[in-house]
């Protein structure tokens, strides 16, 4: 498959592209996507997909006459996993020349806040190397006119740093609390005295369950059930279904679910139709509650000790105006050891001044120490 697109049909193409419908189909596109790109216009070859709904290509800049088609859209895909699928919000935008990866034209990155110590921790990057690692490596392509151009590049990277991301944003003093998205087991059954009819029960729940979750029966005769109880909450299981004595007789289950710890009855035949329900109540519900957490930590300040203050109260994000210049962002970076974590894509409308030097700025930056 090939598609050739003129300039102005491809910026009209990218502007009106459909969001992708989920994250892993979205991967599963870009694995087959090659991009040459001229000064006339682009070639975009791909394998095995549809180009014009499943990609959600957006133009990033024209430059010198030449499409330069985005890293930015990784970092879509980036924002849109640890959001929708790790249920942690994340703030786009790009590094500062400082910050960037060495050698990149521009790097952009997602922070995101975590728990605690409210520092950042960059949850993914996507770097425009322009054609700076064509021209020392000296890979070079063949344009529409017969000449020869020095290839541009793109890397992006989400690391297991994210890992950690998911136990600092979501976790408390009992353990783990994954998010049902991405959770091994959704749910965990656990029999409380083991009676054939109890386990009878127990299989029959399992049933109308696997066709709708991720399901783990603790059948474990060896642990007695408030420590297999724990055991799952510590892990971090969204939901745990008990099934005992009483709730074999009135045909129910007591499930309780990890984020809120809430207990209720739910009758056997209703499980399959309330179990999704209640999962997706669960990932929204960790998502909120971490943006919460965001938006409550993330302050605008207007003064350089206002930031030192924060900096030192560990008190989450600072915006601030900046100047743009390094000497006063090395100032900050060496007298608070905060760093700033990106330029937000998001702008405020009007002028402000430099915490640092005064100077007029009409760039507002985030400012936070990292992990």
């Amino acid at each position: 498959m090939k598609i050739s697109l003129e300039r102005g049909e491809l910026f009209a193409q990218l502007q009106t592209a459909s969001r992708v419908a989920s994250t892993r189909s979205a991967i599963q596109a870009l694995s087959g996507v090659q991009l040459a790109v001229t000064a006339a216009g682009c070639e975009l070859r791909a394998t095995d997909m549809d180009v014009g709904l499943r990609v959600p290509l957006a133009a990033e800049v024209i430059r010198e006459g030449t499409v330069v088609l985005p890293a930015r859209l990784m970092l879509d895909v980036y924002q849109e996993f640890v959001e929708t699928e790790l249920a942690i919000p994340a703030i786009p935008g790009q590094k500062t020349e400082s910050e960037k990866f060495a050698g990149a034209l521009r790097t952009y990155t997602i922070e995101a806040m975590m728990g605690g110590k409210k520092w950042a921790l960059q949850s993914g990057t996507s770097h425009n190397l322009g054609d700076h690692f064509g021209r020392v490596f000296g890979i070079e392509f063949l344009d529409a006119s017969g000449e020869r151009r020095f290839a541009f590049n793109t890397s992006w990277g989400l690391s297991f740093r994210t890992l950690g991301a998911i136990i600092m944003v979501h976790g408390d003093e009992r353990g783990l609390k994954l998010p049902p998205r991405v959770a091994p087991y959704q749910v965990v059954i656990v029999p409380i005295s083991g009676k054939p009819e109890e386990q009878a029960a127990v299989a029959e729940v399992r049933a109308a369950l696997e066709p709708v979750a991720r399901v783990y029966v603790d059948a474990r005769d060896d642990k007695r059930p408030g420590w297999k109880f724990n055991e799952w909450e510590l892990k971090g299981v969204p939901v745990r279904l008990e099934i005992g004595p009483r709730d074999v007789a009135n045909r129910q289950v007591t499930l309780v679910r990890r984020d809120t710890r809430e207990k209720q009855a739910v009758p056997i035949d209703e499980l399959a139709s309330r179990v999704p329900v209640i999962l997706d109540e669960i990932q929204a519900n960790l998502l909120a509650n971490a943006r919460r957490m965001l938006e409550e930590n993330t302050v605008v300040v207007s003064s350089y000790d206002e930031l030192k203050a924060r900096v030192e109260a560990n008190a989450g994000f600072s915006l601030a105006h900046w100047c743009g210049s390094e000497e006063c962002e090395a100032r900050v970076k060496a007298e608070t050891k905060a760093t700033i974590r990106c330029i937000p894509f998001n702008q405020p409308s009007g002028k402000g001044h430099c915490l640092v030097c005064g100077k007029e700025s009409s760039t507002q930056v985030v400012w936070a120490r990292a992990y």
